[in-house]
């Protein structure tokens, strides 16, 4: 059996995703104060308060359902608004205002749809990990769990992400929706982010 489309058809889904959400990322990653050079436990704070705003609601939505990226063969969840809450705890942290009410998301999203918002979600420990090996030592003795994520860091879960992911949503169809939930994530995270127009 050739499994040669198989294997373009696989790298289309990530693809698609890249260059869909290309730009967003890119305006997301440049305009946070914590990717800045000298970035403090105060951009730390606006970073998790941004984040916990962002993904308290997601977090809640996607628990509604049992299929797509809640499925037995997704991974399995990651207590993240945890490690956000821990290491807003943490002593010296600035306040943060209490969560903003957020928007609902679509009760009727395709699982395709909601992979593409799992996309964004579990890409963005991937940039968490890159901001831990950056900020760990300036911000020390802050233990930064948030973009440490788990132990070994990211990339096992990523990569079995990224199998689910490719075995459930392969159709253009699929695809194209997944782009567009993917999307949605990422303008919903750049709605709260302090961006510099």
């Amino acid at each position: 059996m050739d499994r040669s489309n198989d294997s373009a058809r696989d790298t289309d889904v990530l693809a698609a995703l890249r260059t869909a959400t290309a730009s967003r990322h890119e305006r997301l990653d440049s305009g946070l104060p914590l990717s800045a050079p000298a970035a403090s436990l105060d951009d730390y704070a606006a970073h998790l308060r941004m984040v916990r705003d962002w993904l308290a609601p997601l977090d809640s939505w996607l628990a509604g359902f049992a299929d797509g990226p809640q499925a037995e063969l997704a991974p399995p969840s990651v207590p993240r608004l945890a490690l956000i809450q821990a290491d807003l705890a943490e002593p010296g942290m600035p306040e943060v205002a209490p969560l903003r009410p957020a928007p609902g998301w679509p009760v009727d999203a395709s699982a395709a749809w909601r992979w593409g918002v799992a996309y964004v979600i579990e890409g963005s420990q991937l940039g968490g990990a890159v901001l831990y090996r950056q900020l760990a030592e300036p911000l020390a003795p802050h233990p930064l769990r948030y973009l440490r994520g788990e132990e070994g860091g990211p990339g096992p879960r990523w990569r079995a992400f990224m199998q689910a992911l490719r075995t459930r949503v392969n159709t253009p169809e699929e695809i194209a929706e997944a782009c567009a939930g993917a999307c949605a994530a990422f303008d919903a995270i750049l709605a709260l982010a302090p961006l510099e127009e």
